[in-house]
């Protein structure tokens, strides 16, 4: 059921390189989620770089050197530590481009090009948890972008929103509380 799969997704901070599944049934997996969660008007907006390898590590390294110290070292190596990482933009151009096609629409697909994104890394981070993989998502943009999108050859007009790093799992997060009153932020009309 999906909210058991909900439960198990937690941000996995202790993660290292060995992973219990092959790196091709990970890529093949992104590209099925990026393919099936949906997008306004089907307008296939969400852009996905996947760094692996020496490029996961050289990532992180760059984030680490555009903050200019401001960011602990042991922070980064934590990261740079896991597997790969995924880097979630919007493709601006698209977005434009539907703009312009339906303008009595056209203030609201920058926002629904955001929940497509949202939904996007909620379904991959779900997804790699049930794989057996850790991950948490991470948020060093805008300080990064111009430096990750020069150095990876990432296009100008891809908006980055965030990276999700994912790796084997070295330890357990904490239990996760539970709220008190979900009450207050569910209301029932009947």
């Amino acid at each position: 059921m999906l909210i058991d799969l909900i439960k198990k997704r937690r941000s996995y901070y202790n993660i290292n390189k060995e992973i219990p599944v092959s790196e091709e049934e990970i890529i093949n997996f992104i590209k099925e989620a990026t393919e099936l969660v949906p997008d306004a008007f089907n307008m296939k907006s969400q852009r996905l770089a996947v760094f692996t390898g020496q490029k996961h590590d050289e990532l992180w390294d760059s984030i680490y050197d555009e903050f200019g110290g401001k960011v602990a070292r042991e922070k980064i190596d934590s990261f740079k530590s896991g597997y790969g990482t995924i880097i979630f933009s919007i493709d601006e151009n698209v977005v434009k481009s539907l703009q312009d096609k339906f303008p009595n629409y056209a203030d609201r697909f920058p926002s629904w090009a955001e929940q497509a994104n949202a939904m996007l890394q909620f379904s991959i981070w779900v997804g790699l948890t049930e794989m057996g993989l850790g991950a948490s998502i991470q948020h060093y943009n805008p300080v990064i972008d111009e430096a990750i999108k020069k150095k990876f050859d990432i296009k100008d007009h891809h908006k980055i929103l965030a990276q999700l790093v994912f790796g084997g799992i070295v330890k357990e997060p904490q239990a996760k509380e539970k709220e008190n009153d979900i009450n207050h932020r569910v209301k029932i009309i009947k």
